[in-house]
Order: C-alpha cells, then structure tokens, then sequence
C-alpha cells in the first residue's frame, strides 16, 4: 500500500497564478519518488509545502498517519537538499552537518557521533575541517545531504540538488543518494527536469505539466507506454507522427490523431541481418544527418513526408551512414503507440 505519505487534495496559488490544484497521491515507506516535469510545473513549489516552507491554500498532507499540513517545517520530521548546497559560509564542514542536532540540544558526544557516522556515509571522511569555499560543488552537496541525513528524517526532500554539478559528478553523486537512501529504507522525494536523472534513480515517477500530473508510474512504464502527447515528447526522443502518415508510411491504422515511435523502434536494414517477425515492409529513406551519442548513433532520416529519429547501437564505424545515403527502414508494428493530442 502506497500509504506512508498521503496527499490529498492539495492546491497552492500565488496572486493570481494558481501553481496547482487538488493533486491527490500516496507514497509507500522506503520509496523514492521523482517529481519529474519542466521548470514552471509546480514540483519545487509542491516539495516546499510538503516540507513545512509553504503553506498549501487547501487540502492535507499526512505522514504515517500523523496530519502534518499546518506543522512547522522543524516539527516535521523531513530532511531537504536544496539545489543551492545553503551551507552557512563561517562553518566548517561538520559544524554545518551538526547545526540541526545543536538546535535540538542533543548531548556533545551523542552529536559529534552522529556527523562522524553520517560523514563516513557520504564519504567525507577528512573534510571535516574545511570551510565550504574550500570544497568542490560536489562536496558541498554531499555536505548539504549528510545535513540533511543527520538529523534521521522520516522523508528526504531532494530539490534539483545536481543540476549545478557537472555530467560525471552528477552521475556518481546520484548513485551514491540512491545507495544511501535504499540502505537507510528511507521514503525519498526527488525533483528534476532531466528525464535520466528520474529513469534511473527512481522507483516511481511523477510526471508533471502544468501543475498536474500527467502520468505516475515506474520508469518502465513511463518510457514504454507514455500516458499522453506531452509524456511522449518529454520522455525519451519519441517520433510523434499523424496517423494518416502512419498508414501512408507503414499501412498502420491508428484508432488515434498521433502515433509515438520511439527511436529504437526503428531499424535501418541490413543485408543479412534478423529482425522482429512484428517488423513492416522496409520503408525507402534518405539521411539526413547523424550524431554520435556514445553507444549511440542517432540519425535524423526522411521518409517520405515524415522526419524520424532513429538510433542504432554504434558497433563499428564502419556502419556509419552519411547525409545523403539512401537506406531502407523497418517500423517495429508492435510497439507502435497510438495516443490522443493533449488538450490545449
């Protein structure tokens, strides 16, 4: 049961701009969540009220049956990150991870072990003495979670706490929270608007737009079976084509206006090569051009009124396709996705 957070129609206004309104969702003990959309959609906004910094205009927020909606932030029992590390500059490393013990006049010694045990965590072993200019942007935000990690919170808020780092650091620092947070069992709510950041990290997303939610599920899902128009274009890099170009293309009948592809969904055939029994007539097309993505080709291919995006898997250099090379392609028909335009 997805019960150990319950929100029940929660709504937040600012003058006139309503935020969001009447979201209703539940989270299990031990779960992470990531509230997944683009800047302006309401998730930060809907991570501070939960967190005791803004107070919702309606509804009620509970944890483990308690009714927190009207407590304040520091009766709550949550920890949060911020994207800004908001470590205090004239405090060393472990004064800063110490701060909130020392507001709830814990005894010294019981204080001094729990930063050196939450340190060791975070691998910050060493640091202890180093003032916050004197750490890498890294550093600073494992400081800011082993704060966060200290005072032993019910539930972890993590806002957009890697996107200032750069692309390696936010790769080891994500699998770092995630370890620490599935050894600790603790009930974790992350934000961001970078789709690989909730794919992997996740055990469910919340996808938002607008401040609703568009979709809730796990990553699988998400990505695989997107829910709406708007879930396809910002999950993965789908092909959204009219379902008459779908028929025209491949002789699909969509029963909806688009169809979703997803990039791995088609293939560039090769003399030799075996393909899905589920595949389609090969289609004439011309490259337009390509981009090396790692592991990764991604074409941009005309066929003939549509443009697609197709990625295959770089084996060999060999099989690198240039503008203007006339190829044929294969429409994997299973795991075509018809879907509804959203709503303006």
């Amino acid at each position: 049961m997805h019960d150990y957070v319950r929100v029940k129609g929660l709504s937040k206004h600012f003058g006139g701009t309503n935020v969001f309104s009447d979201l209703s969702f539940d989270i299990s003990k031990g779960e992470f969540i990531t509230l997944l959309g683009p800047s302006g959609c309401g998730k930060s906004t809907l991570l501070r009220c939960l967190a005791g910094l803004e107070n919702p205009d309606a509804g009620s927020i509970s944890v483990n049956g308690e009714d927190i909606t009207h407590l304040k932030a520091q009766k709550r029992g949550i920890g949060m990150v911020f994207q800004s590390y908001a470590l205090f500059p004239n405090m060393t490393a472990a004064e800063n991870v110490a701060f909130g013990l020392k507001m709830q006049k814990l005894d010294k010694e019981l204080i001094a072990s729990r930063v050196a045990s939450v340190l060791e965590t975070v691998e910050m072993i060493g640091h202890e003495k180093k003032y916050p200019d004197q750490l890498s942007g890294g550093q600073k935000q494992r400081i800011a979670l082993a704060r966060a990690l200290v005072t032993e919170p019910r539930i972890l808020l993590l806002d957009e706490p890697l996107s200032a780092l750069d692309a390696r650091i936010r790769r080891n620092l994500r699998e770092q929270i995630r370890d620490i947070q599935k050894k600790l069992k603790l009930t974790t709510i992350f934000v961001t608007h970078d789709q690989e950041e909730a794919m992997t990290m996740s055990d469910r997303i919340f996808l938002m737009n607008r401040g609703k939610f568009v979709q809730i599920g796990t990553s699988e899902e998400v990505y695989l079976s997107p829910a709406t128009e708007f879930a396809a274009r910002f999950i993965g890099s789908y092909n959204l084509i009219s379902a008459a170009d779908a028929k025209t293309l491949i002789g699909f009948e969509s029963p909806e206006p688009i169809v979703a592809v997803r990039p791995e969904s088609v293939f560039v055939r090769e003399a030799g090569a075996s393909y899905p029994a589920s595949c389609s007539a090969p289609v004439a097309a011309r490259v337009l051009s390509h981009q090396l993505l790692g592991n990764v080709i991604r074409y941009r291919i005309q066929a003939g009124e549509v443009t697609l995006t197709v990625d295959v898997m770089n084996r060999s250099s060999a099989r690198l396709y240039a503008p203007g090379s006339d190829v044929e392609l294969l429409f994997n028909m299973a795991e075509l996705k018809p879907l509804a335009r959203d709503a303006v």
